[in-house]
């Protein structure tokens, strides 16, 4: 008999707990059960999900120039009531891709919550303890991050909540849908916000229009208001106390300073198109140093380079700004809605079953595609599902793309998240597995950056895909919008630049065909958007998108309808799933023979669907004849050519007319003439004409020689 007790808090404290109806379900709170060391925790329960958030405030971190904050999101097998299905590894490990991009996703909107200057490290990690099958854990995972941040009693302006929404097919909007369902969804919508408005937006969709996006971004902020009154509720209960903190910001003083020495050297002399604009930047930053050194003193400057290198950049960021607010101008001298020069070019790379080169300004994206048998396919194993992963776009940009001396190293999660937006962008357009039974990697090459290069990524995968063959439904575009806000006036940008982005006040990216929307990014770093200015830039990067697209068009009307000569031939045939161990074979012998002798790579699915894949068709089809001859059924009626006798009896001969089926010629059916012995007339090994004439009740077969030579006559 199992025993439950009350938990003793060792610090003497009482169980809190909070609730309330959240999309459908209880949502429920809970502090000083466990993490007793942690600055905060919380244990959230929603169904059978439980997520537990911890936070910890340090200390400032002296000499850096950046927010030390990481949020990290823990899949644990347990929750899921699984074990890992390596072979060798069963112990968490390295975060898989899915756990790494829920981590961004519960970053990306409490990021910019938090007061610029402030230093102290932070840190935030959300471990799915226990998983309710029915919906995806990862918004309560957000709830619960965010739920343990405000109990630190540290600066973050939250609460946040989020929600991941889907829409049925007569555009009914629904929050926590389960998997099946969300595949069966025209959109999977991820929205987190605040009181004041929308923080962030990530989406994948089957060619949704801007409408339906809006209405999903309307249901979800409306959705999300329980979730951030609950949080408020508890640290009320809690009776969080606000800690003391210093925010490490640009002397003033130093401000001015720079300022004024900049003021007659940006403005209108700084309207030039990149990538001149940043050379001349960097001439003036050089200038700027050098000046300040002789007028300071060396050591005098050295000990506030940061300072002053800082106090340029902000110079810089409220010129971008100044020239879009009050003249409509943008840093490169463009209009709001242009775009920046396009030029592409596909199949430039000889052996590559697919490429491109794709510009956009100084944004430059090389994309390769490889096509394989669908035995390539990449195993997926996580905390959610386990499954194959047929489509994989991989996002690589070492540091030359930005004129810096960088190690190399493994993929981080800028990069992870980059691919999966291109890839996301694309998963909506590719022909099913029965069209088109390849596995299909495509890797992105970022050549040079300034701004949008996971759009960039976007249109040279499909100008590649195209180029390899591959038959889209659609061709695919991305843009990426920004935003000024000044006061209650809004200003949207399409195509931004870089310096756009760390002046401006939203990162935007949308990718889709010219029927609808595939793929969706938003992120704020203002403090909540209502949802009508989001509705906006919709539409203008809808404009955005179509003179994108029609530019890729001009380059790639369509997919070839050849594939490279390097690529494998993929060719299917259907068998009845019961023969798959003939084929196969004892041990793998059969199989491993075919292959072997042909020289190509088979692939047989449970439903008895098997690939054929080799770059040679004509092996191709003499590994489908020597498959079909398996799986083929004995006709009666039918002649046989050339087959073996495989032993000869008294009585008669047997001979193999099919691979394992074997059938006997009596001796009465060897000769039109009186045969007194069968081994007078054939012997083991001889090859045979025959025609099956019967098959008993016991699965037998009855061969003729004599009908089989007068068919053979009559022909």
């Amino acid at each position: 008999m199992s025993q439950t007790t009350k938990t003793i808090n060792p610090y003497g404290k009482d169980l809190i707990v909070v609730e309330t109806e959240f999309c459908g379900r209880t949502l429920s709170l809970e502090v000083n059960r466990v993490g007793f060391r942690t600055t905060a925790s919380v244990l959230v329960r929603y169904g059978d999900t439980v997520v537990l958030g911890t936070a910890m405030l340090g200390k400032p971190v002296k000499g850096m120039d950046y927010f030390p904050l990481s949020i990290d999101y823990e899949e644990k097998f347990y929750a899921a009531g699984k074990i890992s299905g390596s072979r060798f590894i069963k112990r968490e490990g390295r975060p898989s891709d899915d756990a790494i991009l829920i981590g961004r996703l519960i970053d990306r909107p409490i990021r910019p919550l938090w007061p610029k200057g402030y230093r102290n490290e932070v840190q935030g990690v959300a471990s799915v303890l226990s998983m309710d099958p029915a919906f995806r854990p990862d918004m309560v995972a957000m709830i619960a991050m965010s739920t343990a941040l405000m109990l630190t009693g540290g600066p973050f302006d939250g609460p946040v909540a989020g929600v991941r929404v889907g829409m049925s097919d007569n555009g009914e909007c629904k929050a926590f849908m389960s998997a099946e369902e969300l595949d069966a969804s025209k959109l999977d919508l991820v929205v987190a916000g605040r009181e004041t408005g929308i923080m962030m937006v990530e989406a994948g969709a089957n060619e949704a229009t801007e409408e339906e996006v809006v209405a999903a971004l309307r249901f979800a902020e409306e959705a999300i208001k329980p979730a951030l009154e609950l949080q408020k509720e508890l640290v009320a209960k809690v009776g969080v106390e606000a800690k003391e903190y210093e925010l490490i910001l640009p002397d003033e003083a130093i401000q001015r300073e720079v300022d004024g020495w900049v003021s007659n050297k940006i403005g209108a002399a700084l309207r030039v198109p990149y990538p001149e604009r940043n050379e001349m930047i960097g001439v003036l930053r050089e200038q700027m140093r050098t000046e300040f050194s002789e007028k300071l003193g060396e050591d005098a400057f050295n000990e506030n380079f940061t300072e002053y290198d800082e106090a340029f950049t902000m110079a810089l960021h409220k010129d971008v700004r100044k020239g879009i607010v009050e003249e409509g101008v943008r840093p490169d001298g463009r209009k709001l809605t242009e775009i920046r020069p396009l030029s592409s070019e596909v199949g430039f790379l000889p052996r590559a079953h697919g490429s491109s080169l794709f510009t956009r300004g100084v944004t430059q994206g090389m994309n390769i595609v490889t096509l394989a048998p669908l035995s390539y396919a990449q195993l997926v194993d996580t905390m959610e599902r386990n499954t194959e992963r047929r489509y994989m776009h991989h996002y690589n940009a070492p540091g030359y793309t930005v004129g810096e001396v960088r190690r190399l190293g493994s993929p981080g999660r800028r990069e992870i998240g980059h691919g999966y937006l291109a890839e996301r962008a694309l998963t909506a357009v590719l022909p099913n597995e029965a069209d088109f039974p390849y596995t299909i990697r495509s890797v992105t090459e970022i050549m040079s950056q300034n701004g949008s290069t996971s759009m960039a990524a976007t249109c040279s995968s499909c100008l590649a895909l195209m180029d390899a063959g591959v038959p889209l439904k659609a061709p695919v575009s991305g843009i990426a919008m920004g935003l000024m806000v000044d006061g209650d006036d809004t200003y949207i940008l399409s195509d931004i630049a870089d310096a756009e982005d760390f002046a401006g006040d939203m990162d935007f990216k949308v990718a889709g065909t010219d029927s609808g929307i595939t793929a969706l990014q938003m992120d704020m770093k203002v403090h909540g958007l209502p949802v009508d200015v989001l509705a906006k830039a919709l539409e203008q990067g809808k404009e955005g998108r179509a003179h994108i697209l029609r530019h890729m068009i001009e380059t790639m009307p369509a997919p070839r309808e050849e594939m490279s000569p390097y690529a494998p031939r993929v060719e299917s045939i259907q068998i009845n799933p019961d023969k798959i161990r003939e084929i196969i074979g004892k041990g793998g012998e059969m199989i491993q023979k075919i292959t072997g002798e042909t020289g190509t790579e088979i692939d047989i699915k449970d439903d008895g669907t098997v690939m054929i894949a080799s770059p040679d068709g004509a092996a191709i089809q003499k590994a489908k004849d020597w498959i079909a001859s398996i799986v083929e059924e004995p006709e009666v009626g039918k002649i046989y050519v050339d087959k073996p006798v495989v032993s000869v009896l008294d009585f008669g001969a047997f001979v193999q007319i099919l691979p394992g089926k074997d059938g006997l010629v009596h001796v009465s059916e060897m000769s039109e003439e009186r045969v007194k012995s069968p081994s007078d007339v054939v012997k083991e090994g001889d090859l045979v004409t025959v025609k099956l004439v019967a098959i008993d009740d016991r699965g037998r077969l009855q061969l003729s020689m004599k009908a089989g030579k007068r068919e053979l006559e009559k022909k």
